[in-house]
């Protein structure tokens, strides 16, 4: 059976789920990750990976294999959201489509054949970031699609009107002003933000004008022929239809045609309306023919055909979402290095971004940090009184520890400070193979004795032998920080006996989305703004 799912149902999922952000019992995090996008021994990248970027897919293993090479998480927070439309900047010389209720696959917008209301282009940011719906585009029998738009909408009256004298048939409804804060964090090319508090501060006066099936604008689809008398407005004649009061004026010009027509009152609830003009039609909303018109001589009156727009439910600018579609939702994150809570790693690249609901903390609680890093890190020093600065490891290659018979540790070198000896590593399921074994065991500093010196060593790097330092933090006292000549470093983890284990639980919580990117190198002077753009 023929079926859709509206678009009113989208512009709910929005909402709720920006409803989710703000809800303080759920944490939504974004995540970066692949830093091996193009190592195709792992399983997961390929080599032309910055050339030919797959596009992700969707499934539980997919879910998987981001957790596997995650490398941290930035909570999003009620100010990091914002629902958001499609952009259309104001430019002189455009012909800009109006608002129409009618919309569909049977009756297409004129100028952008939009088979729905929210495709077509009928609203329009300014220079000073004002947001304008297009009442009137000065549509007529000449100009069909309507004509140019030559004045820039830059007021902020709360009744719909021309935006400056150059007579291009524009009529703007101001809607809202998009604040600046709102600009760095969620303006993009293709979406501007929408208030998600509408109706409340500066919004307030907007939505408490609107009055519920109000009719502001009537056009021209056809001018008819043979009125009389000729050169002569007719007012108050009524709009037609479930509403009340609305009335316009009708110009008859010199050649007996129908060249203007004006809303004088908009009325009340309408949600279908008809202006019959012709000889005899009603003149009033109780009946009565229309008064003067008439055909002189006998001849045949071509009767036009007038337009109503009917507005959005509850009127121009009471709910900006339904008015403009705001289907869309923007989450915003920065991942920048932070001295006193590194969790990012550098000297690493990344090529996923996501997001995931709800991941918990090792401990099996919600993740409430404001971020985290998912990485194992080790503090290592060099066996023999060698010197830890001599040690290599290279980004994306294995290392491992022997932690007993037929028993290895293995992972994937995210980043190596030599300054501070702390190795991190991500450990994809991956990298199991015949020499490691498949069942997946963790770095320790808790294993027995091996042979003399060689019990905690790490091998895969260059130089001197290393081993894990377990004299580095307890249980009691986990440490946090090491001192780099004179200057403490804060390591962002808790190393207990020289492990520092991530600071959220693998595998939990709900991956809601995932990009794949071409490869992003990380340094420490610099920071990211990630904007994730989800469509409902």
């Amino acid at each position: 059976m023929p079926a859709i799912i509206s678009d009113q149902f989208r512009i709910l999922n929005a909402a709720n789920f920006v409803a989710g952000v703000q809800d303080a019992s759920q944490n939504y995090y974004s995540f970066i990750g692949l830093p091996n996008s193009q190592d195709t021994t792992a399983g997961y990248g390929q080599a032309d990976w910055n050339t030919n970027t797959p596009s992700p897919m969707d499934g539980f293993k997919e879910y998987n294999d981001a957790w596997d090479t995650m490398l941290g998480l930035k909570k999003i927070s009620v100010d990091d959201v914002q629902r958001m439309v499609k952009k259309t900047t104001w430019t002189a010389g455009t012909v800009y489509e109006m608002y129409k209720n009618g919309y569909t696959r049977e009756n297409q917008s004129p100028k952008t054949s939009s088979t729905n209301l929210y495709d077509a282009q009928y609203y329009v940011v300014n220079s000073d970031l004002k947001v304008y719906l297009c009442i009137n585009n000065g549509q007529s029998p000449d100009n069909p699609q309507g004509r140019q738009s030559l004045d820039e909408p830059n007021f902020v009256d709360l009744e719909p009107r021309a935006a400056g004298t150059s007579g291009d048939g524009y009529i703007w409804k101001y809607l809202y002003t998009i604040k600046p804060a709102q600009i760095i964090k969620f303006d993009s090319i293709d979406f501007m933000p929408v208030p998600n508090d509408w109706g409340v501060g500066d919004n307030t006066d907007v939505k408490n004008n609107a009055v519920d099936g109000k009719i502001e604008t009537a056009v021209i689809v056809n001018s008819g022929d043979g009125y009389q008398p000729i050169g002569t407005t007719f007012n108050n004649i009524p709009i037609l239809g479930d509403g009340t009061g609305g009335k316009v004026s009708v110009t008859v010009n010199s050649q007996g045609k129908v060249s203007d027509v004006t809303v004088t009152n908009g009325g009340t609830g309408y949600t279908r309306g008809t202006i019959q003009f012709y000889p005899g039609a009603p003149g009033t909303e109780t009946g009565g023919p229309i008064s003067g018109l008439s055909v002189v001589g006998g001849a045949t009156t071509s009767v036009a055909n007038i337009e109503v727009i009917i507005p959005p439910p509850g009127g121009h600018g009471f709910d900006v979402y339904k008015e403009l579609g705001a289907f869309r939702v923007l989450m915003y994150s920065r991942f920048e290095n932070d001295a006193s809570n590194p969790d990012f790693i550098v000297g690493n690249d990344f090529a996923r971004v996501g997001v995931v609901k709800n991941p918990k903390n090792l401990a099996g609680s919600n993740l409430t940090k404001s971020s985290a890093v998912s990485l194992t890190s080790l503090k290592l020093v060099a066996e023999g009184g060698g010197n830890i600065s001599d040690v290599t490891f290279d980004v994306d290659t294995a290392v491992s520890q022997t932690v007993g018979v037929g028993s290895t540790a293995v992972g994937y070198v995210a980043n190596w400070d030599s300054s501070t000896g702390v190795l991190k590593l991500y450990t994809p399921t991956g990298i199991g193979n015949s020499t490691y074994g498949f069942r997946m065991v963790d770095f320790t500093s808790q294993i027995g004795p091996l042979s003399s010196g060689t019990k905690y060593r790490i091998t895969g790097g260059g130089g001197p032998n290393v081993g894990i330092d377990t004299s580095f933090g307890t249980e009691g006292n986990p440490a946090t920080e090491v001192t780099v000549g004179t200057a403490k470093v804060q390591l962002g983890q808790n190393f207990i006996e020289g492990v520092a284990q991530p600071e959220v639980k693998k595998y939990s919580g709900e991956i809601l989305y995932i990009d794949n990117r071409a490869a992003i190198q990380r340094s420490a002077t610099q920071k990211e703004d990630v904007k994730i753009v989800l469509e409902f």
